[in-house]
Order: C-alpha cells, then sequence, then structure tokens
C-alpha cells in the first residue's frame, strides 16, 4: 500500500457496508460521485480517524476480507492517509487482506485447549482442509477454556454469523454448510437478540451457579440476561441508586475504603485510580471498560458479559458518575460473539429505558456507553494499546508517564477497568465497603486436569488446595500454571490466593487463571507455546520483546531436541533483558512461565 490513493473502487457490496456505518457521503471529496460543483470548490473533511476500526470490521463481517478499493474508500471516508490504514489493518489477525472464503474456521492451539488434546484436533483438522492459510487457522486462546478443545468459525455475510464448537469435533467443524445463528426480536425491537450457533448455556461455565452466598456470580445461570426487568427483580440499579444518594465524592470513599484494587493483574487500587481521573481540571474524562481478554486461560469476563451484561453497564454508569465520564468505551475482544450480542442487547435496551443517554433516574447524569470491538490482538489488553486501537491506530502501547489519568484516550483524562474490577462495584455500594473488605471476592478461572472446569468464586484468602477440591482434580497433579502464559507455575497447593501469597510464592494471581497440569502433558511442547505466542502477539514496537521473544522461542525448539546448557543460559539472558528493558507488560512476563518450569519443575534436566 502507498502514501497516496491509487485508484482502486470498492465493490457496491463493500460500499454498502461502509455506507452502512459511515452514512452515505456528502460530496466526492469524501468518497462521494464527483459533480460540477465538486470541481469549483473543495469541501474540507474532519478527520474521523477513531472510526477506522469499526469500518474496517464492516467491510470483514461483509466480505470476509478487505480489498485495496474497500480500503481506500473507507480512507476517502475517514481522511486517513492508505499506507496508515493499512498498517492498521494488517495488525489484526481477524482481518485479511487477501481473499479467502466467507467462513474461516480458528482453531485454538493455546495452553488450556492444548492440555485438553488440540493438537490431535488441529492434525485432523489440516488432514480435511490442508495446512493452515485461507480456510482456516491456529488461533491463540478463544476463552473457552472450560470446554477445551474450542474453535470457532465466523462467517461473513449479512448478518454475519458464528459457530462454536467446544469441545472441538473436527468432523462437524469442517463442514461446508452455513452455520446459523439464532436471532429474536428484542423487546423494544431495536436490536436483535443472537445466540452463537452450538454454544452453550453460560451456567454451564459456572459449577457454582445458584449455590448461595456467591455474590459477582450470583445472577449468573439464574436469571435471564437478555431482560432488564429480570435484572431489576434479582436488585440490579440498586447500586447505581445507592450511588446517587452518596455522591460522586461519597462512591469513591465507599471505592477506597473497600480496598479494592484492579483484577487484571497489576492490583492497582481502584479508588485512587478514579480520585486522581476525577480531580483532574481538564475535561471531557473518558471511562474505558477494557474487556479484551487475552491471556490464555482467562473466561472469567466473558461469563460476566454473557451471563450478567446489565451488572456491567450499570457498573459503568456507576464509575462515570464518580469520575465525571460523559462518554464510556467497551472494548470487546473479536473472538467473544456472543458477548458482544448480548452486550449490544444490553446497552440498547438500558437506553431506551432511559438508564443510558440523558437525565439518567432523572438525577442529571449524562452518560452513554460505545461497544468497540478488537480485532484479535493480545497487546491491546494493555491499557495504553486500548487508547491506540480506538482512536484508530495500531494497538501498541504508550510510554508512560505520562499515565492515563492525566492523558490517555484522545489525550484527556482516562479510567481504565477490567469487567470485573467494574462488577465489583456493585456489591461494595449494596452492602457497603466494610461488609465487601470482610469477604472480599475473587474470580478463577479453572482448566485443564480437572473434573468440573469453569468460572469459581472464592473469598481472598483461601487456598489453591481448597479451589481445587471443588474443580475435582483428575490424575496426579504435577503443577498448576497461575496467571497464564505470563505467569508461573507452582507446586505448593497450599498457597493463598491472594496477591501477596501468589507473590511470596514466586508467582502471580494475574487475571484468576489456574491451568492445572498432569502427567499427560509435554511441558516441553507447552513452554513451546507459550514462546510461539509471545513471538506472534508482540507488538514490535521495542527491540527486547521483539527480538527476545524470538530468541526464547529458537531456544526452546533447540532444548526440545537436546538439552545444552548453553541455551538455557541465553535464555535467561535474554529472559531478564525482556524483563528489565521491554515498554508493557507482555515483553516484562514473556519470560516468567519458563523460568519457573525450569527452576521449579526441571523441565530440561
Amino acid at each position: 500500500m502507498d502514501l497516496r490513493f491509487r485508484g482502486a473502487e470498492p465493490s457496491e457490496e463493500e460500499r454498502a457496508a461502509v455506507d452502512a456505518l459511515l452514512g452515505a457521503p456528502a460530496t466526492a471529496w469524501d468518497g462521494g460521485t464527483r459533480t460540477d460543483a465538486d470541481l469549483r470548490s473543495a469541501a474540507k473533511s474532519e478527520s474521523a480517524r477513531d472510526l477506522l476500526l469499526p469500518a474496517l470490521h464492516a467491510v470483514n463481517d461483509r466480505i470476509g476480507w478487505i480489498s485495496e478499493g474497500a480500503l481506500e474508500y473507507i480512507c476517502r471516508r475517514l481522511t486517513v492517509p492508505p499506507a496508515e490504514a493499512y498498517g492498521v489493518a494488517t495488525f489484526y489477525s481477524l482481518f485479511s487482506m487477501e481473499p479467502r472464503p466467507e467462513r474461516v474456521l480458528h482453531v485454538c492451539t493455546d495452553l488450556a485447549c492444548q492440555a485438553k488434546g488440540a493438537q490431535r484436533v488441529r492434525d485432523q483438522v489440516e488432514e480435511r482442509l490442508g495446512p493452515p492459510g485461507t480456510s482456516w487457522h491456529e488461533s491463540p486462546c478463544l476463552g473457552l477454556c472450560e470446554r477445551a478443545p474450542a474453535a470457532l468459525a465466523l462467517q461473513a455475510g449479512l448478518p454475519p454469523k458464528a459457530q462454536v464448537y467446544a469441545p472441538a469435533n473436527p468432523d462437524s467443524m469442517v463442514s461446508t454448510a452455513a452455520d446459523a445463528v439464532a436471532t429474536a426480536p428484542s423487546p423494544n425491537g431495536s436490536t436483535p437478540r443472537l445466540d452463537v450457533a452450538g454454544d452453550a448455556p453460560v451456567a454451564k461455565a459456572v459449577p457454582q451457579a445458584g449455590q448461595p452466598g456467591l455474590t459477582l456470580l450470583r445472577r449468573v445461570g439464574t436469571v435471564d440476561p437478555t431482560s432488564l426487568d429480570a435484572y431489576r427483580a434479582a436488585g440490579g440499579y440498586s447500586a447505581l441508586r445507592r450511588a446517587f444518594e452518596l455522591g460522586p465524592a461519597g462512591v469513591i470513599r465507599e471505592v477506597l475504603d473497600s480496598g479494592l484494587v484492579g483484577r487484571g493483574g497489576a492490583a492497582f487500587p481502584t479508588g485512587r485510580k478514579w480520585e486522581a481521573t476525577a480531580r483532574q481540571p481538564d475535561h471531557p474524562h473518558y471511562l474505558v471498560c477494557n474487556a479484551d481478554e487475552s491471556e490464555p486461560g482467562t473466561f472469567k469476563d466473558r461469563v460476566i458479559m454473557e451471563g450478567d451484561p446489565y451488572a456491567l453497564v450499570e457498573a459503568m454508569t456507576i464509575a462515570a458518575y464518580a469520575t465525571g465520564c460523559a462518554k464510556g468505551y467497551l472494548y470487546i475482544r473479536g473472538e467473544y460473539p456472543r458477548a458482544t450480542a448480548r452486550l449490544q442487547h444490553a446497552i440498547a435496551t438500558a437506553r431506551s429505558r432511559g438508564l443510558l443517554g440523558d437525565d439518567i433516574l432523572g438525577k442529571g447524569l449524562s452518560f452513554d456507553i460505545e461497544l468497540r470491538r478488537g480485532a484479535g490482538a493480545y497487546i491491546c489488553g494493555e491499557e495504553t494499546a486500548i487508547f491506540n486501537s480506538i482512536e484508530g491506530h495500531r494497538g501498541e502501547p504508550r510510554s508512560k508517564p505520562p499515565f492515563p489519568v492525566e492523558k490517555g484516550l484522545f489525550g484527556k483524562p482516562t479510567v481504565v477497568n477490567n469487567v470485573e474490577t467494574l462488577v465489583n462495584v456493585l456489591p461494595i455500594l449494596e452492602g457497603g465497603a466494610q461488609a465487601y473488605a470482610a469477604a472480599e471476592p475473587k474470580l478463577f478461572c479453572v482448566s485443564g486436569a480437572v473434573e468440573r472446569p469453569g468460572v469459581y468464586e472464592l473469598t481472598f484468602g483461601a487456598t489453591l488446595r481448597e479451589l481445587l477440591e471443588l474443580a475435582g482434580t483428575t490424575g496426579t497433579t504435577r503443577a498448576v500454571l497461575l496467571g497464564g502464559a505470563a505467569g508461573a507455575f507452582v507446586t505448593d497447593l497450599d498457597i493463598p490466593l491472594t496477591f501477596e501469597g501468589t507473590r511470596s510464592a514466586g508467582a502471580t494471581l494475574g487475571s484468576g487463571v489456574v491451568l492445572v497440569i498432569d502427567d499427560t502433558v509435554d511441558l516441553k511442547r507447552l513452554l513451546l507455546r507459550i514462546a510461539e505466542f509471545f513471538r506472534d502477539e508482540s507488538c514490535g514496537q521495542c527491540v527486547p520483546c521483539r527480538v527476545g521473544t524470538v530468541r526464547q522461542e529458537e531456544a526452546l525448539h533447540r532444548l526440545s531436541g537436546r538439552v545444552d546448557q548453553s541455551d538455557l543460559v541465553l535464555l535467561r539472558e535474554v529472559g531478564q533483558t525482556m524483563r528489565d528493558a521491554s515498554i508493557c507488560g507482555l515483553g516484562q512476563t514473556a519470560w516468567n512461565a519458563v523460568e519457573s518450569a525450569i527452576d521449579r519443575l526441571g523441565v530440561f534436566k
């Protein structure tokens, strides 16, 4: 792609897909048909670059890939240089700039699926469809770890369709028949209710569903996630009414007193983040919900969004009220079609019922949520990479400082929280900070060699052994990977599941991943998959990560054949360099799991 336009024209279907999102162009200067009036005067077009990602999705969803003509048309409509738009389109794995079939199969080969036989599934698919390329791809974690091995088929069209295979069956996956989605009108007729074909009821992902004493999961599997009335009958929006009673400063004080910290892995105090944003004199303020749950082995946010979407809408409204945000962005994984549909329906319904928009509940609060889909980039889970992605740039992390609370999205003060962090605000306001702190809940994503994989809710302080007793281990537990690909292997099952407890054990609680490994798993192959994951997902912006992840994978390839001490020395040097010098957490943690496997499990002895 060049810096200049090359005269490629979109097809009528591509043009219609873009116009459905942006509206018809007004003049030839923004992509319309040239008239005599356009030749006599030039119309100034304001850049709308932040709509680049939705526009790329619009074409990719309709056609299955993005042609040069479609990209040029998008660039004219948004006033974006073609070369820069090409750089964005090629950054995301779910987009293609080359022709491909309407239906593309994504076969997960990541950690939880690999521990459950993903290699066999992958090989069988390759026998039927040939090497990975246009019709199917090897995929990083799809967030379906409780039903591993998993696959997801995405089919372009109007409307686009999705089919989940979990556990994956190669015979049905390679079928050429169009897969259907179940659609039905929403109560207000505005947004379709959509369930992805082949997907299981969300309650199956929560073995504790319906049990008394749950806090964050109490509605999942027991309350209709598509019904606002059912949500309100189950206590929904009582926290928002309590927030209005307390006022913005009172809400922040409650969150501070509760001791709530971020659930994405960094464990930064949520109240301090909110307070710092609220105090910024620069306006507007923005709220971003980080629902780009891409850490291998993590699926708790998906379960909340599918099973209790109105809770997230309410929690975002409370966060916006406390921090002075009039606009919120919900950035969700492109691999979560059902969660996306549930949230689209919840947002539209809340808006139609006066719970989003102007003067919410008659309290003078104006706040709305825009849902933005990612397109397959693990790095966009980093808080500043999300900003770049929303703004229409490549999803690369920014250097800090300045921090998001000072200059975040569009250069304005921004508060960023993930899904689990936000929904914790509801019980804080419903029962008070002290009651919450006395029994603070935490969600764990348990997968691998267990009888009942799924999302579990325990209070902080429970041990790893207690969690595994709930899930029921199968066979001999060789090790447990805590924190996902960026985490560490442990063998001590009496580790308290707290941020401090795991840190003292040389591990991390991270995003709550608990992957149980038994004797049937090839640990060398598992480590190699972790290295491949970080190599693929590195954005390439900084040298330590861009080069280090490749060198790490190369060394592990050699070590899988024969053990050479020089390769072990090289691994440590490369790992330490990535940890010390990388810009963001991806490079800083890419060596963690490999290091722990070498030192604690003696993998290469």
